[in-house]
């Protein structure tokens, strides 16, 4: 699939589309996903709303904790939560 070429659809009657299975799955768009929509110049961009789950999986890493901080921060927590019943 070239990227300039592109594809036509055809708008429905209440103005829906169908989006190419080539573009869906180029783009990692599955059924039940969010798209925002919006108009630049005279075109009109879709893009995919990536949640929280999907930035933690595929998004840039910002941080790292080891399995060690990791573990104690759990079992300060655990101490603490003792502590307070």
């Amino acid at each position: 699939m070239s990227d300039a070429a592109g594809f036509e659809v055809k708008v429905s009657k209440k103005r829906l589309l169908t989006l190419p299975k080539a573009i869906a799955d180029k783009m990692g768009i599955k059924e039940g996903m969010r798209l925002r929509m919006y108009v630049e110049g005279e075109r009109i961009v879709i893009e995919p709303v990536r949640d929280a789950f999907w930035y933690a999986l595929h998004g840039p890493k910002v941080g790292y904790i080891s399995f060690r901080e990791l573990e104690e921060e759990s079992e300060r927590e655990q101490e603490r939560l003792q502590d307070s019943a």
